[in-house]
């Protein structure tokens, strides 16, 4: 494993489409995972506001708050010299530019973030204009945009027929020409991701969207195996840690109603 050739900066980040060189995404959440991560090619800790739905046991991301996410991003930040993105959570931006300036602000100077994410297309990019103005790097979020589960009527996969498809590479290009440095697709057919990714110059990043984006993300406890009730098409395994606790977890419990623990090893005289 080495972290040589990870980009530092966002610039760098840019830089790595033109390059051919695809980027690696994970989403974080604490510092212990971080570290562990820190120490792996992982080109960008996300911290993203789906620390509600693995982490957190919930159905959506709609209850995340503003202060959560920066108890998050900073635990993150304290394991990790990569690039961190954190998750403007929902209501702190859509209201106004001036919340989305106050917030995004927030999230910059508390937890050391090099750029915030935000969901929407073409009714944002004034917002996302206003922010990279203003020295906030920005990551645009497009096709299932968790945040607005309940319009889009579920977790499906979007811009299937043509008139959706014409809308979404539209709002990417008009994220791009706002000052984006890159664009999520999350579940969007590999066509369609194809076509937005050659229209963009920054890349674009998918969950669910095929092979044709410019990098990949996944949410850290679905690859790692811990969500286990989870199994959508565009999930894979790389891990069994769900697995490996209860098997770690059996055996102390074991060792402890035997009395084998603590032993003289692993006590005080």
């Amino acid at each position: 494993m080495t972290t040589e050739g990870r980009p530092r900066t966002i610039p760098e980040l840019i830089a790595m489409k033109a390059a051919g060189r695809r980027i690696v995404m994970l989403t974080c959440y604490d510092a212990l995972f971080a570290r562990l991560l820190d120490a792996t090619p992982v080109d960008i800790l996300l911290v993203g506001d789906s620390v509600n739905q693995g982490p957190a046991g919930l159905d959506t991301t709609l209850s995340a708050t503003l202060d959560q996410m920066i108890y998050h991003a900073a635990s993150v930040r304290r394991g990790t010299s990569a690039l961190m993105i954190v998750d403007l959570p929902f209501l702190t931006y859509q209201i106004s530019i001036e919340d989305a300036i106050r917030n995004a602000g927030r999230v910059m100077q508390e937890t050391g973030a090099n750029g915030v994410k935000l969901e929407g297309g073409l009714p944002m990019a004034a917002t996302v204009r206003a922010l990279v103005d203003r020295g906030i790097p920005v990551m645009g979020h497009l096709g299932l945009t968790p945040q607005s589960v309940n319009t889009l009527g579920g977790y499906r996969v979007q811009g299937r027929d043509a008139a959706a498809a014409d809308r979404l590479v539209a709002d990417a290009a008009a994220l791009e020409e706002a000052g984006a440095f890159a664009v999520v697709l999350e579940l969007t057919p590999t066509a369609l991701s194809a076509r937005v990714t050659g229209a963009l110059t920054v890349p674009t990043i998918g969950i669910g969207a095929g092979a044709s984006c410019d990098g990949q993300v996944l949410v850290l406890h679905d690859m790692l195996g811990m969500n286990e009730s989870f199994k959508p098409k565009f999930l894979k395994r790389y891990g069994d840690v769900g697995a490996n606790v209860r098997a770690a977890a059996t055996a102390f419990a074991d060792e402890v109603r035997t009395g084998r623990y603590p032993d003289s090893a692993h006590s005080f005289e």
